[in-house]
C-alpha cells in the first residue's frame, strides 16, 4: 500500500496586532498555492480575528493551548511556517528562546526541525527602536528566519503584504 500524496503543510502563527483581522486573507492565498494550513494563535490573538472562518476555511480547529499528554495531534508537522503578524513580545521571547505559549514553543521546535520560517512584523516604530528588539532580530535572521517589511500598527496594504509572507517562503 502506498501512502497517498499531500499537499504540503504551512502553519500559520497568529500574534495580537489589529492587523490580524485579516489573516484569513493569508490563508486563502496560501491555500490558492496548494498548502494546506493549520492556525497557531497566541492566547491572546483569537480575540483579534474571527475564528470560526478560519476554521471553516482551514477545515481545523484553531490551536492556542498545548494539547493533553495521550491527545491526539491536530496537525502534521510543518514544511514551513509563516508568523503573521508577528509582535514585539513574540519576536523577543522567541529569540531568547523563551517557550512559554504553544505559539513559541511551536516557533523554537520549527527552528530546530530546519522547517523555513517567514515574519511579517508588525511593531510600532519606537518599540522598533528597543536595543532589544535590534538584537532578537539579528539573532532570528542569524537562524535564517526571512522577514518581510514592518507595518507600524497600521492597516496592512490589502493582498499583497500578506503574499509576501509565502513568497519568502519560495526562496
Amino acid at each position: 500500500m502506498t501512502e497517498q500524496a499531500r499537499n504540503p503543510f504551512l502553519y500559520v502563527v497568529v500574534c495580537a496586532a489589529q492587523v490580524a483581522e485579516d489573516v484569513g486573507e493569508l490563508i486563502t492565498l496560501a491555500q490558492d498555492r496548494s498548502w494546506d494550513v493549520g492556525v497557531i494563535a497566541t492566547p491572546l490573538a483569537t480575540g483579534f480575528f474571527d475564528t470560526a472562518a478560519v476554521e471553516a476555511r482551514t477545515g481545523r480547529p484553531i490551536r492556542s493551548a498545548w494539547r493533553s499528554p495521550g491527545d491526539p495531534r491536530p496537525f502534521p508537522d510543518p514544511d514551513a511556517v509563516a508568523v503573521a503578524p508577528a509582535t514585539f513580545n513574540t519576536i523577543n521571547k522567541w529569540a531568547a528562546g523563551i517557550s512559554d505559549t504553544l505559539a513559541l514553543g511551536t516557533l523554537c521546535e520549527a527552528y530546530g526541525m530546519g522547517v523555513p520560517i517567514s515574519v511579517l512584523p508588525c511593531v510600532s516604530e519606537a518599540l522598533t527602536a528597543h536595543p532589544a528588539y535590534r538584537e532578537s532580530l539579528k539573532r532570528l535572521r542569524g537562524m535564517g528566519v526571512r522577514f518581510g517589511e514592518h507595518a507600524f500598527g497600521g492597516p496592512v496594504g490589502r493582498g499583497a503584504r500578506w503574499e509576501q509572507a509565502l513568497d519568502l517562503l519560495d526562496r
